[in-house]
C-alpha cells in the first residue's frame, strides 16, 4: 500500500459457517444466509466486482467526457474450478453500455479494468474475460 494512501471506505463483515451460516456486515447492510460456502462466495464475489467495475466505468466515461445516455450494466460469471487437488477461479464479465458507440464503449470497458481495484486484485491471478455486448 503507498505511504501517503487514503483510506476510502472498509467494508466490514462477520461470516459463520454451517447449516445456520450467514455473513452480516456491521452496518447491517448486508445479511445473507450462506448454509453452504459454494456458490454464495462465488455469487457475492461476482456482485461485488461488478458493483466496482460499473463505478469504474462511469469514472472512465468522465475522465474521457463521454455521456453515458444510461446506467452500464454487469452480468459476471464466476466459476470455481478444480485442476487436480488445486482449487482456482474464472470469470466472465458481459459488459453493457446503453447508447454509447461500440467503439467508444470497448474503450471504457478496457480502461476500466484498470480504475477497478477488483480487477487489479485478480489481474494475472485468474482468467477473465470481458465481453461487449
Amino acid at each position: 500500500m503507498t505511504a501517503n494512501a487514503k483510506v476510502l471506505v472498509t467494508g466490514k463483515t462477520h461470516v459463520t459457517a454451517g447449516p445456520n451460516g450467514a455473513a452480516r456486515s456491521r452496518d447491517g447492510f448486508l445479511d445473507v444466509k450462506l448454509p453452504q460456502p459454494h456458490p454464495a462466495a462465488e455469487n457475492l464475489f461476482a456482485a461485488a466486482w461488478s458493483a466496482c467495475y460499473i463505478g469504474a466505468i462511469q469514472l472512465a466515461a468522465g475522465q474521457r467526457k463521454v455521456k453515458l445516455a444510461s446506467e452500464p450494466e454487469v452480468d459476471a460469471e464466476i466459476d470455481l474450478n478444480q485442476a487436480g487437488s488445486a482449487y482456482f477461479l474464472s470469470a466472465r464479465l458481459n459488459v453493457h453500455v446503453p447508447g454509447v458507440e461500440r467503439e467508444v464503449a470497448q474503450e471504457l470497458i478496457e480502461a476500466a479494468h484498470g480504475i477497478c481495484p477488483y480487477s487489479k486484485a485478480v489481474h494475472g491471478n485468474i482468467d477473465v474475460t470481458t465481453t461487449l455486448v
